[in-house]
């Protein structure tokens, strides 16, 4: 089974690709949506535990947290600590269940993909990308967007042009839908054709 690593810049197409290569038959599994599950189950009494208050409800109240994170020193490592974990294991369990089912090639999509160092874990790493202002001008229309948070999300995320540098395989965004339909279903069949897998007894490896 090969194992793909989606990655992307804010802004840049990652959950449309992403939703791209489900259509073609490719069981896609998201990061962000772990976390957000994560946060509404069994994370909550360990953040709870290290952020007292941060949860209401029996879920992390984000606003709350964002509070006890700046609060507390190295607040997002400590936050890190315990979520990284958790979302491993249920990427790993998403691997087993797609190789139980026969599936010839899967995607997990990380948006801090190079930043966690999670390409060693990956078979190749397809990086998702678009020119900067077409980024700017698609992330400023999301709502409750502005320039400075903007600003600040592209600053704690590596430069597009050193994923560039760094990804196997890269699909451009800045032309139509249809063009990058295409361009996904072509790099399908590339992949299935240039890559041998290898990175499902590193996962294996990591989680005996």
């Amino acid at each position: 089974m090969i194992i793909l690593g989606l990655t992307g810049s804010i802004a840049m197409g990652k959950s449309t690709v992403a939703e791209m290569f489900s259509t073609e038959g490719i069981p896609v599994i998201s990061a962000d949506k772990i976390v957000h599950d994560l946060y509404e189950g069994k994370a909550v009494p360990l953040i709870e535990a290290v952020f007292p208050g941060s949860t209401h409800e029996n879920k992390v109240d984000r606003q709350k947290l964002i509070q006890s994170l700046l609060k507390q020193d190295q607040g997002f490592e400590k936050l890190e600590a315990i979520i990284h974990p958790l979302v491993r294991q249920e990427e790993w369990h998403f691997i087993q269940q797609q190789k139980t089912k026969g599936s010839e090639t899967i995607i997990i999509e990380i948006p801090l993909l190079f930043e966690t160092g999670a390409e060693a874990l990956m078979d190749a790493v397809i990086l998702v990308s678009a020119p900067a202002e077409i980024q700017k001008q698609r992330a400023l229309a999301r709502p409750n967007m502005s320039e400075e948070k903007f600003t600040s999300l592209v600053e704690k995320q590596m430069p597009d042009a050193t994923k560039r540098e760094r990804a196997d395989y890269i699909i451009e965004t800045h032309t139509s839908l249809e063009e990058t339909r295409t361009a996904v279903n072509s790099l399908i069949e590339t992949i299935k054709k240039q890559i041998k897998p290898k990175a499902y007894q590193k996962w294996a490896e990591l989680n005996q």
